[in-house]
């Protein structure tokens, strides 16, 4: 996808330069639109590489949303960097690598081990659902997550990160986090609750999907 739905250039450096100019080491962006957020989360993380190289880290719920990521964030270069980086969950980028991981512990084979002072940065991006996707059926991946919720509590997916990388930037609407700087956009309009099939919801990331 590309073309009029992408973010125009110039409305994207702004963005990008408010990320770059802010101050707070950890922030969160909590507003609906989840791919235009992913877009300007991802080309700041990439600015910064420039000038912080070593390693990055792109937390995201589950593949399934990786997927979505790569086919509907709203500029190409962000769609074939998370398109290439889906499948072998490292990437080299100038001086600096990039690791893609999920929520669930288990999946963090190739990042906990990267040595603290090597991480520069991460991008952490929650779904709408309340909780981290877990293959039920899969008792280790249970066992393990259940172990990190008791350790570092039910954000675990963000806290640890949060104890080692410099820079942190949390994509989650409908969420609060503590120690997390809110930052928003003035171009994302908020959308209003709205009725589907007799029931009143709030018009979420979910309905992202042009």
């Amino acid at each position: 996808m590309n073309g009029k739905k992408d973010l125009d250039k110039s409305t994207l450096y702004e963005a990008v330069k408010t990320l770059v100019e802010h101050p707070a080491k950890h922030i969160h962006l909590d507003q609906q639109k989840l791919f235009t957020l992913f877009s300007i989360a991802f080309q700041y993380i990439l600015f910064r590489s420039t000038k912080h190289p070593g390693h990055y880290i792109i937390r995201i719920e589950d593949p399934s949303l990786a997927e979505k990521l790569a086919r509907k964030a709203k500029d190409e270069t962000t769609r074939k960097f998370i398109g290439r980086l889906i499948v072998p969950r490292r990437l080299t980028y100038g001086n600096s690598t990039f690791h893609l991981d999920y929520f669930p512990l288990p999946t963090w084979g190739m990042t906990k081990d990267i040595p603290k002072e090597k991480i520069q940065g991460a991008i952490i991006v929650k779904n709408t659902s309340n909780n981290p996707m877990i293959d039920e059926t899969d008792f280790r991946h249970v066992n393990e997550d259940e172990q990190a919720i008791n350790l570092f509590g039910k954000h675990y997916y963000l806290s640890t990160l949060m104890d080692i990388a410099p820079r942190t930037i949390t994509i989650a609407f409908n969420e609060e986090f503590e120690g997390l700087e809110p930052v928003e956009f003035a171009f994302i309009e908020e959308s209003s609750e709205r009725m589907v099939d007799g029931v009143r919801i709030s018009e979420d990331i979910q309905f992202e999907d042009d």
